[in-house]
Protein backbone atom coordinates (compact mmCIF):
# COMPACT_ATOMS: atom_id res chain seq x y z
CA UNK A 1 0.00 0.00 0.00
CA UNK A 2 0.91 3.34 -0.38
CA UNK A 3 1.33 5.14 2.88
CA UNK A 4 2.15 8.91 3.21
CA UNK A 5 3.88 9.48 6.67
CA UNK A 6 3.38 13.37 7.79
CA UNK A 7 6.25 14.80 10.18
CA UNK A 8 4.43 17.42 12.10
CA UNK A 9 6.82 18.42 14.26
CA UNK A 10 8.09 22.04 13.78
CA UNK A 11 10.55 22.98 16.56
CA UNK A 12 13.76 24.76 15.99
CA UNK A 13 16.40 23.82 16.08
CA UNK A 14 15.32 20.76 13.46
CA UNK A 15 14.90 17.43 15.33
CA UNK A 16 14.55 14.47 12.72
CA UNK A 17 11.57 12.45 12.94
CA UNK A 18 13.35 9.19 14.46
CA UNK A 19 10.32 7.31 14.60
CA UNK A 20 9.41 7.82 11.27
CA UNK A 21 12.84 6.60 9.66
CA UNK A 22 11.97 3.42 11.80
CA UNK A 23 8.30 3.24 10.66
CA UNK A 24 9.39 3.46 7.22
CA UNK A 25 11.89 0.30 6.92
CA UNK A 26 9.49 -1.54 8.78
CA UNK A 27 6.87 -0.53 6.27
CA UNK A 28 9.26 -1.23 3.16
CA UNK A 29 10.43 -4.99 4.21
CA UNK A 30 6.82 -5.85 4.58
CA UNK A 31 6.03 -4.64 0.94
CA UNK A 32 4.49 -0.94 1.35
CA UNK A 33 5.59 1.91 0.13
CA UNK A 34 6.25 4.65 2.59
CA UNK A 35 6.74 8.61 1.56
CA UNK A 36 7.41 11.67 2.89
CA UNK A 37 5.92 15.05 3.72
CA UNK A 38 7.99 17.13 6.45
CA UNK A 39 6.36 19.76 7.71
CA UNK A 40 9.35 20.98 9.59
CA UNK A 41 10.68 23.15 7.07
CA UNK A 42 7.78 23.98 5.08
CA UNK A 43 6.81 27.15 4.25
CA UNK A 44 3.33 26.54 3.06
CA UNK A 45 1.94 23.77 5.33
CA UNK A 46 -1.63 23.47 3.48
CA UNK A 47 0.27 23.63 -0.16
CA UNK A 48 3.01 20.86 0.96
CA UNK A 49 0.42 18.54 2.20
CA UNK A 50 -2.55 18.96 -0.93
CA UNK A 51 0.79 18.17 -3.24
CA UNK A 52 1.99 15.19 -1.18
CA UNK A 53 -1.85 14.28 -1.83
CA UNK A 54 -1.98 14.67 -5.37
CA UNK A 55 1.42 13.61 -6.31
CA UNK A 56 1.28 10.09 -4.33
CA UNK A 57 -2.10 9.00 -4.23
CA UNK A 58 -1.99 7.74 -0.65
CA UNK A 59 -4.20 5.13 0.22
CA UNK A 60 -3.36 5.22 4.15
CA UNK A 61 -1.93 8.47 5.88
CA UNK A 62 0.28 8.15 9.31
CA UNK A 63 0.58 11.51 11.15
CA UNK A 64 3.12 11.32 14.03
CA UNK A 65 3.03 13.42 17.18
CA UNK A 66 6.38 13.84 18.49
CA UNK A 67 5.39 15.78 21.28
CA UNK A 68 2.17 17.96 22.50
CA UNK A 69 3.59 20.62 24.22
CA UNK A 70 7.27 22.10 24.96
CA UNK A 71 6.85 20.65 28.85
CA UNK A 72 8.40 24.06 29.89
CA UNK A 73 6.42 26.09 32.40
CA UNK A 74 7.72 29.10 30.93
CA UNK A 75 7.03 28.30 27.67
CA UNK A 76 3.79 26.22 27.55
CA UNK A 77 3.77 25.78 23.64
CA UNK A 78 0.77 23.68 22.77
CA UNK A 79 1.37 21.99 18.97
CA UNK A 80 -2.21 20.15 18.77
CA UNK A 81 -3.88 23.11 17.27
CA UNK A 82 -1.47 23.21 14.19
CA UNK A 83 -1.54 19.50 14.37
CA UNK A 84 -5.42 19.34 14.12
CA UNK A 85 -5.42 21.44 11.32
CA UNK A 86 -2.98 19.82 9.36
CA UNK A 87 -5.29 17.08 9.83
CA UNK A 88 -7.92 19.55 8.20
CA UNK A 89 -5.98 20.11 5.73
CA UNK A 90 -5.59 16.43 4.54
CA UNK A 91 -9.16 15.47 4.85
CA UNK A 92 -10.00 18.14 2.40
CA UNK A 93 -7.71 16.72 -0.03
CA UNK A 94 -8.28 12.87 -0.33
CA UNK A 95 -11.13 9.89 1.79
CA UNK A 96 -7.56 8.16 3.01
CA UNK A 97 -7.67 6.81 6.29
CA UNK A 98 -5.72 9.45 8.52
CA UNK A 99 -4.07 7.14 11.44
CA UNK A 100 -2.44 9.27 14.52
CA UNK A 101 0.58 7.70 16.03
CA UNK A 102 4.32 8.66 17.95
CA UNK A 103 5.40 9.00 21.50
CA UNK A 104 3.30 12.00 22.32
CA UNK A 105 0.28 10.70 20.85
CA UNK A 106 0.96 7.57 22.86
CA UNK A 107 1.33 9.52 26.17
CA UNK A 108 -2.74 10.34 25.98
CA UNK A 109 -4.42 8.64 22.82
CA UNK A 110 -7.74 8.70 23.76
CA UNK A 111 -8.33 12.82 24.34
CA UNK A 112 -5.52 13.59 21.34
CA UNK A 113 -8.11 11.54 19.27
CA UNK A 114 -10.90 13.89 20.69
CA UNK A 115 -9.04 16.90 20.01
CA UNK A 116 -7.61 15.83 16.45
CA UNK A 117 -10.31 13.78 15.10
CA UNK A 118 -8.49 11.69 12.95
CA UNK A 119 -9.77 8.59 11.82
CA UNK A 120 -7.55 5.95 13.72
CA UNK A 121 -4.96 5.88 16.07
CA UNK A 122 -2.06 3.78 17.09
CA UNK A 123 -0.54 3.65 20.72
CA UNK A 124 3.27 1.72 21.23
CA UNK A 125 5.03 0.08 18.65
CA UNK A 126 4.05 1.20 15.25
CA UNK A 127 6.89 -0.79 13.42
CA UNK A 128 4.49 -4.16 13.99
CA UNK A 129 1.08 -2.93 14.55
CA UNK A 130 0.29 -0.54 11.47
CA UNK A 131 1.88 -3.31 9.19
CA UNK A 132 -0.49 -5.60 10.83
CA UNK A 133 -3.52 -2.78 10.44
CA UNK A 134 -2.58 -2.47 6.67
CA UNK A 135 -2.67 -6.61 5.97
CA UNK A 136 -5.90 -6.66 7.75
CA UNK A 137 -7.21 -3.48 5.53
CA UNK A 138 -5.28 -5.49 2.43
CA UNK A 139 -6.99 -8.58 3.16
CA UNK A 140 -10.54 -7.27 4.20
CA UNK A 141 -9.94 -8.75 7.46
CA UNK A 142 -11.19 -7.29 11.05
CA UNK A 143 -8.85 -5.28 12.31
CA UNK A 144 -10.75 -4.16 15.62
CA UNK A 145 -8.22 -6.45 17.60
CA UNK A 146 -4.46 -4.63 16.03
CA UNK A 147 -2.74 -3.61 19.26
CA UNK A 148 -2.68 -0.27 20.52
CA UNK A 149 -5.17 0.43 17.68
CA UNK A 150 -7.87 3.55 18.79
CA UNK A 151 -10.80 3.58 16.47
CA UNK A 152 -14.23 4.25 16.75
CA UNK A 153 -17.09 1.40 17.51
CA UNK A 154 -20.75 2.45 18.24
CA UNK A 155 -19.81 6.12 18.62
CA UNK A 156 -17.20 5.73 21.19
CA UNK A 157 -13.40 5.56 21.07
CA UNK A 158 -12.23 2.94 21.76
CA UNK A 159 -8.46 1.70 22.69
CA UNK A 160 -6.94 -1.89 22.35
CA UNK A 161 -4.61 -3.43 24.80
CA UNK A 162 -0.75 -2.30 23.64
CA UNK A 163 1.46 -4.95 23.16
CA UNK A 164 5.14 -4.19 23.52
CA UNK A 165 7.21 -5.10 20.64
CA UNK A 166 10.08 -7.14 20.00
CA UNK A 167 13.24 -5.62 19.16
CA UNK A 168 14.59 -8.61 17.86
CA UNK A 169 12.40 -8.76 15.03
CA UNK A 170 12.99 -5.46 13.59
CA UNK A 171 13.97 -5.11 10.19
CA UNK A 172 17.38 -3.40 9.64
CA UNK A 173 17.71 0.39 10.29
CA UNK A 174 18.65 1.82 6.81
CA UNK A 175 17.37 5.50 8.41
CA UNK A 176 16.76 6.21 4.70
CA UNK A 177 13.19 8.39 4.64
CA UNK A 178 14.11 11.45 6.23
CA UNK A 179 16.61 13.84 4.84
CA UNK A 180 19.32 12.99 8.01
CA UNK A 181 22.00 15.33 6.12
CA UNK A 182 19.74 18.10 6.24
CA UNK A 183 18.32 17.80 10.06
CA UNK A 184 22.21 17.25 10.84
CA UNK A 185 23.05 20.65 9.25
CA UNK A 186 20.16 22.47 10.98
CA UNK A 187 19.90 20.29 14.34
CA UNK A 188 23.59 19.82 15.16
CA UNK A 189 22.74 16.08 15.69
CA UNK A 190 20.55 12.89 14.97
CA UNK A 191 18.97 10.72 17.41
CA UNK A 192 19.31 6.96 18.14
CA UNK A 193 17.75 4.18 20.08
CA UNK A 194 18.95 1.52 21.75
CA UNK A 195 15.84 -0.10 24.09
CA UNK A 196 12.48 1.44 24.45
CA UNK A 197 10.81 1.51 28.10
CA UNK A 198 11.07 1.81 31.86
CA UNK A 199 10.19 -0.32 34.65
CA UNK A 200 11.15 2.98 36.97
CA UNK A 201 8.43 4.42 38.91
CA UNK A 202 8.69 7.78 38.99
CA UNK A 203 5.98 9.99 40.28
CA UNK A 204 6.15 12.75 37.05
CA UNK A 205 7.45 10.56 34.17
CA UNK A 206 5.24 10.08 30.87
CA UNK A 207 7.95 7.87 29.22
CA UNK A 208 6.17 4.15 30.86
CA UNK A 209 3.03 5.70 29.62
CA UNK A 210 4.16 6.22 25.90
CA UNK A 211 6.28 3.67 25.90
CA UNK A 212 5.81 0.93 28.09
CA UNK A 213 7.17 -0.32 31.44
CA UNK A 214 8.68 -3.32 29.78
CA UNK A 215 12.08 -2.95 29.05
CA UNK A 216 12.66 -4.09 25.12
CA UNK A 217 16.74 -3.81 24.39
CA UNK A 218 17.54 -3.30 20.35
CA UNK A 219 20.33 -5.96 19.50
CA UNK A 220 23.39 -4.15 19.90
CA UNK A 221 24.45 -5.11 15.68
CA UNK A 222 21.06 -3.11 15.07
CA UNK A 223 22.02 -0.05 16.61
CA UNK A 224 25.86 -0.47 15.25
CA UNK A 225 24.06 -0.64 11.53
CA UNK A 226 21.66 2.09 12.16
CA UNK A 227 24.97 4.28 13.23
CA UNK A 228 26.76 3.34 10.33
CA UNK A 229 24.21 4.29 7.83
CA UNK A 230 23.74 7.66 9.29
CA UNK A 231 27.89 7.79 9.02
CA UNK A 232 27.19 7.29 5.54
CA UNK A 233 25.14 10.33 5.22
CA UNK A 234 27.91 12.30 6.75
CA UNK A 235 26.21 12.54 10.30
CA UNK A 236 28.84 12.12 13.00
CA UNK A 237 27.07 13.22 16.07
CA UNK A 238 24.68 12.08 18.10
CA UNK A 239 22.15 11.55 20.92
CA UNK A 240 20.50 8.46 22.41
CA UNK A 241 16.86 8.73 22.96
CA UNK A 242 16.10 6.08 25.27
CA UNK A 243 15.09 7.14 28.68
CA UNK A 244 17.98 6.04 30.59
CA UNK A 245 20.68 4.57 28.45
CA UNK A 246 22.47 2.45 31.24
CA UNK A 247 19.30 0.78 32.43
CA UNK A 248 19.70 -2.11 31.99
CA UNK A 249 23.57 -1.99 32.52
CA UNK A 250 24.59 -4.86 30.80
CA UNK A 251 22.81 -3.93 27.73
CA UNK A 252 24.61 -0.49 27.83
CA UNK A 253 27.81 -2.42 28.04
CA UNK A 254 26.84 -4.18 24.86
CA UNK A 255 26.17 -1.69 23.10
CA UNK A 256 29.18 0.38 23.69
CA UNK A 257 31.77 -2.65 23.15
CA UNK A 258 29.52 -3.64 19.22
CA UNK A 259 30.23 0.29 18.37
CA UNK A 260 34.23 -0.23 19.49
CA UNK A 261 34.34 -3.69 17.65
CA UNK A 262 32.71 -2.26 14.48
CA UNK A 263 35.46 0.39 14.85
CA UNK A 264 33.02 3.39 15.16
CA UNK A 265 34.14 4.93 18.30
CA UNK A 266 36.69 6.93 16.57
CA UNK A 267 34.45 8.02 14.02
CA UNK A 268 31.60 9.45 16.13
CA UNK A 269 30.72 11.42 18.82
CA UNK A 270 27.41 10.76 21.16
CA UNK A 271 25.37 11.85 24.57
CA UNK A 272 23.56 10.22 26.47
CA UNK A 273 20.69 10.23 29.38
CA UNK A 274 20.95 8.11 31.89
CA UNK A 275 20.56 7.65 35.45
CA UNK A 276 23.02 9.13 37.91
CA UNK A 277 22.95 4.62 39.17
CA UNK A 278 24.43 2.83 37.94
CA UNK A 279 27.47 4.72 36.64
CA UNK A 280 30.40 2.83 37.56
CA UNK A 281 33.94 3.75 35.73
CA UNK A 282 33.60 0.54 33.86
CA UNK A 283 31.00 1.94 31.84
CA UNK A 284 32.21 5.58 31.39
CA UNK A 285 35.19 3.70 30.78
CA UNK A 286 33.44 1.98 27.77
CA UNK A 287 31.64 5.00 26.91
CA UNK A 288 34.90 6.97 26.68
CA UNK A 289 36.01 4.02 24.22
CA UNK A 290 32.64 3.85 21.73
CA UNK A 291 32.39 7.74 21.39
CA UNK A 292 30.76 8.75 24.31
CA UNK A 293 31.43 12.63 25.14
CA UNK A 294 28.68 13.69 27.57
CA UNK A 295 26.02 12.52 29.97
CA UNK A 296 22.61 14.22 30.27
CA UNK A 297 21.85 12.92 33.89
CA UNK A 298 17.84 13.44 34.96
CA UNK A 299 19.06 13.65 38.67
CA UNK A 300 16.14 16.01 39.85
CA UNK A 301 16.73 17.33 43.69
CA UNK A 302 19.52 17.19 45.65
CA UNK A 303 17.54 16.34 48.36
CA UNK A 304 16.75 13.02 49.97
CA UNK A 305 13.54 13.60 51.10
CA UNK A 306 12.27 14.95 47.70
CA UNK A 307 14.38 12.15 45.39
CA UNK A 308 12.16 9.64 47.63
CA UNK A 309 8.87 12.01 47.00
CA UNK A 310 9.66 11.53 43.27
CA UNK A 311 10.05 7.95 42.94
CA UNK A 312 13.82 8.02 42.36
CA UNK A 313 16.50 5.10 43.26
CA UNK A 314 19.20 7.24 44.25
CA UNK A 315 20.76 9.08 47.06
CA UNK A 316 22.64 12.40 47.38
CA UNK A 317 25.39 10.50 47.91
CA UNK A 318 25.33 9.00 44.54
CA UNK A 319 25.29 12.31 42.71
CA UNK A 320 28.34 13.09 44.12
CA UNK A 321 29.97 10.26 42.85
CA UNK A 322 28.41 10.64 39.44
CA UNK A 323 29.69 13.66 38.80
CA UNK A 324 33.04 12.57 39.96
CA UNK A 325 33.48 9.86 37.71
CA UNK A 326 32.49 11.72 34.54
CA UNK A 327 35.30 13.77 35.29
CA UNK A 328 37.67 11.03 35.93
CA UNK A 329 36.85 9.86 32.28
CA UNK A 330 36.76 13.23 30.86
CA UNK A 331 33.22 12.78 30.03
CA UNK A 332 31.31 16.49 30.08
CA UNK A 333 28.17 15.76 33.11
CA UNK A 334 25.04 17.78 32.79
CA UNK A 335 22.24 17.43 35.90
CA UNK A 336 18.68 18.06 35.14
CA UNK A 337 17.15 19.34 37.96
CA UNK A 338 12.73 19.59 38.52
CA UNK A 339 11.92 21.82 41.21
CA UNK A 340 8.13 22.81 42.07
CA UNK A 341 7.24 18.92 43.05
CA UNK A 342 5.10 17.66 45.52
CA UNK A 343 6.95 18.26 49.03
CA UNK A 344 9.21 20.76 47.75
CA UNK A 345 9.86 24.12 50.06
CA UNK A 346 12.22 26.68 49.76
CA UNK A 347 14.57 24.80 52.19
CA UNK A 348 14.73 21.50 49.96
CA UNK A 349 15.52 23.86 46.72
CA UNK A 350 18.12 25.76 48.76
CA UNK A 351 19.40 22.15 49.66
CA UNK A 352 19.39 20.88 45.95
CA UNK A 353 21.18 24.10 44.68
CA UNK A 354 23.68 23.60 47.51
CA UNK A 355 24.24 19.59 47.17
CA UNK A 356 24.54 20.19 42.96
CA UNK A 357 27.00 22.92 43.74
CA UNK A 358 29.39 20.65 45.44
CA UNK A 359 28.89 17.88 42.74
CA UNK A 360 30.39 20.57 40.33
CA UNK A 361 28.92 19.06 37.26
CA UNK A 362 29.57 20.42 34.08
CA UNK A 363 26.06 22.15 33.31
CA UNK A 364 22.61 21.94 35.44
CA UNK A 365 19.52 22.71 33.63
CA UNK A 366 16.47 24.03 36.01
CA UNK A 367 12.98 23.17 35.36
CA UNK A 368 10.83 25.43 37.33
CA UNK A 369 7.33 23.22 38.22
CA UNK A 370 6.22 19.57 37.11
CA UNK A 371 4.06 18.99 33.76
CA UNK A 372 1.12 16.92 34.78
CA UNK A 373 0.96 14.25 32.05
CA UNK A 374 -2.39 11.94 32.35
CA UNK A 375 -1.34 7.96 33.11
CA UNK A 376 1.46 9.43 35.58
CA UNK A 377 1.17 8.52 39.33
CA UNK A 378 1.52 12.99 39.93
CA UNK A 379 -2.01 13.07 37.98
CA UNK A 380 -3.19 10.47 40.09
CA UNK A 381 -1.85 12.33 43.04
CA UNK A 382 -2.95 15.44 42.06
CA UNK A 383 -6.64 14.33 41.32
CA UNK A 384 -6.76 13.07 44.70
CA UNK A 385 -6.38 16.39 46.23
CA UNK A 386 -8.97 18.27 43.86
CA UNK A 387 -10.44 18.73 40.50
CA UNK A 388 -7.99 19.79 38.20
CA UNK A 389 -9.97 22.95 36.72
CA UNK A 390 -10.35 24.08 40.32
CA UNK A 391 -7.06 22.55 42.00
CA UNK A 392 -5.42 25.60 43.89
CA UNK A 393 -1.41 24.15 42.50
CA UNK A 394 -2.11 23.45 39.26
CA UNK A 395 -0.58 26.31 36.20
CA UNK A 396 -1.70 26.69 32.57
CA UNK A 397 -4.47 25.40 30.63
CA UNK A 398 -6.06 23.46 33.41
CA UNK A 399 -9.55 24.75 33.07
CA UNK A 400 -9.70 24.54 28.96
CA UNK A 401 -7.79 21.21 29.15
CA UNK A 402 -8.89 19.40 32.21
CA UNK A 403 -7.70 15.96 30.55
CA UNK A 404 -4.06 17.39 30.98
CA UNK A 405 -3.68 17.37 27.27
CA UNK A 406 -2.65 21.38 27.10
CA UNK A 407 0.63 22.44 29.43
CA UNK A 408 -0.78 21.74 32.70
CA UNK A 409 2.40 22.16 36.07
CA UNK A 410 1.96 21.30 39.47
CA UNK A 411 3.92 23.57 41.84
CA UNK A 412 4.26 23.04 45.08
CA UNK A 413 2.13 25.39 47.84
CA UNK A 414 4.11 28.64 48.96
CA UNK A 415 6.70 28.33 45.92
CA UNK A 416 4.52 29.77 42.64
CA UNK A 417 5.20 33.13 44.12
CA UNK A 418 8.44 34.62 42.16
CA UNK A 419 9.81 31.18 41.91
CA UNK A 420 12.11 31.90 38.81
CA UNK A 421 13.29 35.14 40.32
CA UNK A 422 14.16 33.47 43.76
CA UNK A 423 15.70 30.87 41.77
CA UNK A 424 17.31 33.24 39.60
CA UNK A 425 18.95 34.72 43.01
CA UNK A 426 20.02 31.50 44.24
CA UNK A 427 22.46 30.93 41.46
CA UNK A 428 23.12 33.89 40.21
CA UNK A 429 26.80 34.51 39.27
CA UNK A 430 27.25 30.54 38.15
CA UNK A 431 26.81 30.24 34.91
CA UNK A 432 26.58 26.64 34.61
CA UNK A 433 23.04 26.64 35.59
CA UNK A 434 20.56 27.16 32.27
CA UNK A 435 17.31 28.13 33.23
CA UNK A 436 14.04 28.51 30.63
CA UNK A 437 13.17 31.53 29.52
CA UNK A 438 11.72 33.53 27.11
CA UNK A 439 15.13 35.42 25.78
CA UNK A 440 17.80 34.63 23.78
CA UNK A 441 21.03 34.05 25.44
CA UNK A 442 23.41 31.05 25.70
CA UNK A 443 21.52 30.44 29.65
CA UNK A 444 18.29 29.85 28.23
CA UNK A 445 17.68 26.10 28.67
CA UNK A 446 14.25 25.85 26.31
CA UNK A 447 15.07 24.41 23.50
CA UNK A 448 11.87 25.11 21.27
CA UNK A 449 12.37 27.95 19.09
CA UNK A 450 15.54 28.49 20.44
CA UNK A 451 17.20 31.18 18.13
CA UNK A 452 20.88 31.09 19.88
CA UNK A 453 20.90 27.32 19.40
CA UNK A 454 19.74 27.38 15.58
CA UNK A 455 22.40 30.60 14.67
CA UNK A 456 25.51 28.09 16.66
CA UNK A 457 24.05 25.55 14.23
CA UNK A 458 23.76 27.09 11.86
CA UNK A 459 27.59 28.31 12.39
CA UNK A 460 28.96 24.77 12.60
CA UNK A 461 28.48 23.73 16.28
CA UNK A 462 27.65 19.96 16.92
CA UNK A 463 26.31 17.77 19.35
CA UNK A 464 23.93 18.29 22.53
CA UNK A 465 21.64 21.04 23.21
CA UNK A 466 23.45 21.56 26.61
CA UNK A 467 26.82 20.91 25.24
CA UNK A 468 26.29 23.73 22.61
CA UNK A 469 25.31 26.53 25.10
CA UNK A 470 27.76 25.37 27.14
CA UNK A 471 30.25 26.17 24.81
CA UNK A 472 28.94 29.04 24.30
CA UNK A 473 28.79 30.26 27.48
CA UNK A 474 32.89 29.58 28.27
CA UNK A 475 33.44 31.67 24.52
CA UNK A 476 31.39 34.42 26.40
CA UNK A 477 33.33 34.35 29.42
Amino acid sequence: MRVLLVNTNRMKPAIAPLGLDYLADALEAAGHEPRLVDLCFSQDIAADLEAAVRLGAPEVIGVTVRNTDDCYMSGQAFFLPEIKRAIQILRGSTTAPIILGGVGFSVAPMAVMEFCGADFGMAGDAEFALVEFLRAIEQRRDWSAVPGLVYRDRGRWRLNPVVPGDMARLPERRRALVDNARYFREGGQAGFETKRGCGMRCLYCADPVAKGRTTRCAPPGLVVGELSALLAQNVDHFHTCDSEFNLPLEHARAVCQAIVDAGLGERIRWYAYCAPTPFSDDLATLCRRAGCVGINFGVDSGCDSMLRRLGRHFTTADLLDTAATCRRHGLASMYDLLLGGPGETRATVRQTIDLVRRAAPDCVGLSLGVRVYEGTPLAEWVRSQAEVPSHPDLYGAKEAHPQLLAPVFYVAPGLAEDLVGWVHELVAGDSRFFLPTNTATHQNYNYNANETLVRAIAQGARGAYWAILRRLRTAAG
